[in-house]
């Protein structure tokens, strides 16, 4: 499968990566006037820690219930997301110390994930490029501060 980034590209080719499937349901959204945005998922790409990825998700506002988490991934055996307000259901529950689900919604895709899609050409690269955001905590203090790790 060719690695895709940019909404047109994934119509086109018909493939994406979870970060590329947001990327066309903001754009599909958008274009019916329906707020959207991106956000993501830090996990862990094993079982039990790390290393850890990031997750692309889409957040669309409804009227009724505010900013609301969808999935635009797909689902396979295991994995079930659902649009059922005001519940969310998303692929992956955060269960792992390093993992998170990190609150910001974007307008625009961040720029760890699209050096990614950009740059790598096969499934193989982006396996070994997966993007991340390290999460640093101050110490002592509950809140945590993201940075873009490259």
């Amino acid at each position: 499968n060719p690695v895709t980034c940019r909404a047109s590209e994934v119509l086109e080719q018909r493939t994406g990566y979870c970060f590329a499937k947001s990327h066309l349901l903001a754009a599909l959204l958008r274009a019916n006037q329906i707020p959207a945005g991106l956000c993501y998922q830090r996990l862990a790409t094993g079982d039990d820690s790390s290393p850890f990825c990031l997750h692309g998700l889409n957040a669309v506002y409804l009227e009724a219930y505010g900013w609301y988490r969808i999935d635009a991934r797909g689902n396979k055996p295991g994995v079930a997301a659902a649009f059922s307000p005001p519940l969310e259901k998303l692929a992956f529950l955060i269960g792992v110390e390093g993992e998170a689900d990190l609150p910001e919604i974007w307008a625009e895709p961040i720029p760890v994930v699209v050096h990614c899609l950009e740059t790598c050409q096969t499934f193989q690269e982006v396996s070994a490029s997966l993007p991340d955001i390290q999460i640093i905590k101050a110490s002592g203090d509950a809140s945590a501060d993201r940075t873009a790790a490259n």
